[in-house]
């Protein structure tokens, strides 16, 4: 027997290193370590028992574990690391790799899983967490090799997992795991499982056709395969059979009624579809179902509320909140619904209780747009700066949300200063230099606003809202407009169907007098988004071509948007001598 560290020491120290009574096979040590006791009670296997160790080995655990109790969690796994090199102990390793896996270590984790398996070759958490790490590193061809190695010990070997996650691979790794799969269903022909993951995998690579016909001779010998039924709808769907996919959804949500996964893509499906009654009947009954799953409740609560049934929506949500799930979109739809009531101080209550997730800065810009138009601009302007003082990591959002507020409260000199402000801690931040450049435009700087502009370009060369906005700059404030039309070009290949752009390339091109090139771009902006200041550049380029009743018509639309448009009623005065374009 090795030499040992006194059992009486270890247990003095306070530290319980799991199956502390082993290393003198008798005694039991007090459980003073809440940390360890939590971890011992969430397990399901027996308590790991260590052996006896050098002294070396064991002062390397007691050391860790001290460092645990001081925060220093970084010694703690180098120390655990070491003293599974050294013990090669099945307890010890279990243990530094929960330590491994509690701070994300993804180099130790690997070290470990390796050292595990030279010690346990057949250990199936150790294979587990090796293939894990493989995809991790991009060793594909690894990670198969241990999943595999799971399935023939009659694991779950997750397949279906790896393929799902071969949607952020790139394609030529894809490319290689679907060979990879479709070698090892040759190795294992009639697997379920791998035809599963393969069709996935084929899904997820774009190929959603190939997929369906990988997938239809599973369902063939196993109709009741349920995750392969869910599969085969989406598939569906995504090859514009939607009928089918509903059809077929239907039929099988009711043979598998309990199957939560299924009917809630059933229901999705019925709102894409615009079926929003039965896609609310179909929630209701999963919720009756699920009583226990909040995301089925909220999902019941925001279908009811298109289909206009408030009291429902409201009632579910509220539920939701006070129960403490889905807090922050609870209480953002909530405020909605008192918006729209008219209910500003239980609204901005609503908003204001929203303190984290995607919906705080949405719930955020508008309590403090509901402030400043019930005469709080100064309080909720406060409000931003205090957060920004409390939150300094996401200070440029609170920046970018204060200009907004000064830019729709008309306080355009304001929000001038406070962009500049904000670029001069951010001078990155492309969003506020846009503002800020369209503040600049619109108190008359074009010039600031070109600076600012070509300053994102650099950033971005492919950002087609601030080429736009700066080829339309040009196009209307200079006549520079062969430079104008090259920024709107570029800006135009970026995204060929905005009406913003189409505008632009337009009424540059009826600028430098190409009028039958700008009518094509302007007919189709004006097809697109019916918006005055279109109204005015399409109804001029119709009125120099001769087409002149055609341009009184479109001007008519444009004044039944907005009688009072600047732009669209300078151009009617100018070309009609004062008069109506009726």
């Amino acid at each position: 027997m090795h030499k040992s560290v006194p059992f009486l020491v270890t247990c003095l120290l306070g530290l319980t290193l799991a199956g502390c009574a082993s290393l003198t096979g008798t005694e039991e040590a007090p459980a003073s370590n809440e940390t360890v006791a939590n971890d011992q009670a969430q397990e399901s296997t027996p308590p790991v028992e260590y052996g006896d160790f050098e002294p070396e080995t064991l002062y390397l655990l007691l050391s860790a574990e001290i460092a645990a109790q001081r925060g220093r969690y970084d010694i703690t796994l180098v120390n655990y690391l070491k003293a599974a090199r050294q013990s090669r102990d099945q307890g010890v390793i279990a243990r530094a790799m929960r330590v491994a896996q509690s701070l994300n270590g993804d180099n130790a984790q690997k070290q470990l899983a390796e050292l595990w398996l030279e010690v346990d070759p057949d250990s199936l958490q150790a294979h587990r967490i090796a293939a894990i790490q493989a995809v991790k590193s991009n060793n594909l061809q690894t990670a198969i090799h241990h999943m595999e190695r799971i399935m023939d010990q009659g694991g779950d070997a997750d397949f279906d997992s790896l393929a799902a996650m071969a949607a952020n691979l790139p394609p030529g790794q894809q490319q290689e795991l679907l060979t990879l799969y479709d070698d090892m269903t040759e190795r294992h022909p009639d697997t379920p499982e791998l035809e599963y993951s393969t069709a996935l995998l084929l899904k997820v690579t774009g190929q959603p056709q190939e997929a369906l016909d990988r997938l239809n001779p599973l369902l063939e010998g196993d109709p009741n395969f349920q995750p392969a039924i869910i599969l085969k709808g989406d598939l569906l769907y995504q090859t514009h059979q939607e009928n089918s996919a509903l059809d077929y959804l239907l039929t099988n949500t009711r043979r598998f009624p309990d199957n939560r996964q299924m009917g809630t893509l059933y229901g999705r499906m019925l709102i894409n579809e615009g079926e929003l009654q039965a896609a609310q009947d179909e929630f209701a009954r999963l919720v009756e179902r699920h009583p226990n799953t909040p995301g089925l409740k909220l999902s019941h609560a925001l279908v009811a509320l298109e289909n206009g049934q408030t009291d429902l929506a409201q009632e579910e949500l509220t539920q939701l909140a006070e129960q403490g799930h889905h807090t922050s979109e609870a209480n953002y739809y909530l405020g909605r619904i008192e918006d729209q009531a008219g209910n500003t101080e239980q609204a901005i209550g609503y908003y204001q209780s929203v303190e984290h997730g995607n919906y705080y800065f949405p719930s955020l810009a508008r309590a403090s747009s509901l402030q400043a138009s019930n005469g709080q601009f100064e309080d909720a302007i406060d409000r931003i700066h205090r957060l920004r003082e409390a939150n300094p990591r996401q200070s440029e959002k609170f920046w970018l949300l204060e200009v907004n507020l000064l830019i729709d409260q008309d306080h355009q000199h304001e929000a001038l200063n406070t962009a500049t402000d904000a670029l001069k801690e951010h001078p990155g931040n492309i969003e506020i230099r846009y503002a800020r450049a369209m503040l600049y435009d619109g108190i008359g700087q074009p010039a600031d606003a070109e600076s600012d502009l070509k300053q994102i370009v650099e950033q971005e060369p492919d950002n087609a809202v601030a080429l736009n906005a700066l080829g339309y700059i040009l196009t209307t404030r200079t006549d520079r407009l062969r430079e104008a039309r090259s920024y709107i070009e570029k800006a135009l290949g970026q995204d060929p169907d905005n009406p913003a752009i189409l505008d632009s390339m337009g009424w540059v091109l009826f600028l430098e007098g190409q009028i039958e090139p700008a009518l094509e771009y302007l007919s189709r902006a004006w097809a697109a988004f019916p918006d005055p200041e279109v109204a005015a550049h399409y109804g001029e380029a119709l009125w120099m071509s001769g087409a002149e009743e055609q341009a009184r018509i479109i001007w008519q639309e444009g004044l039944e948007q907005d009688r009072d448009h600047e732009i669209l009623r300078e151009t009617i005065d100018r070309l009609t001598n004062g008069g109506h374009p009726e």
